[in-house]
């Protein structure tokens, strides 16, 4: 019988996060047994067993339910973080963003986005941000600076 990606998702989970099916299945509220039966896929938590552990393990529920595990792939990402598949990058450095990715972030033809790096060992990478966000963290800092000046001069 092969394992659904519930039971996969639950095992995987509990293992990356250093806790015992004991553990797990107080946390949930449940026997370490029922837990092991879900693990293994001869059963199935209910609704809210489930948003127990979607909570337990930072995921939402959507992704304990159905992120399928592919072979040595990730698990699923923590709550509020999306893995939208892999991007091959063109001759002029041109990608397509997932179409998930771009529902997701309502991102439309046209759209200005900013590109932001990071070189340093073990976080380097790439960020995709859209243009309006930085926008509006630079006028919030003109906004804070101008309330910081106004007390100065009140003093």
């Amino acid at each position: 019988m092969e394992q659904s990606s519930l039971a996969k998702n639950l095992s995987s989970l509990r293992r990356a996060s250093g806790l015992s099916q004991e553990k797990a299945a107080e946390a949930a509220g449940v026997t370490r047994q029922a837990l092991a039966k879900w693990e293994a896929g001869e059963t199935t938590p209910d609704v809210l067993h489930c948003d127990k552990l979607a909570e337990l393990y930072g995921v939402s529920l959507d992704d304990l339910l159905h992120f399928e595990q592919k072979p040595g792939s990730i698990l699923p990402p923590p709550r509020g973080k999306h893995v939208f598949g892999v991007v091959q990058m063109g001759e002029r450095g041109q990608i397509v963003i997932p179409k998930r990715a771009r529902e997701l972030f309502n991102l439309n033809r046209g759209d200005t986005l900013v590109v932001l790096g990071d070189t340093n060992p073990g976080t380097a990478g790439i960020a995709l941000v859209p243009a309006q966000f930085i926008t509006g963290l630079f006028e919030l800092a003109s906004q804070i600076q101008q309330d910081a000046d106004g007390k100065d001069e009140s003093k």
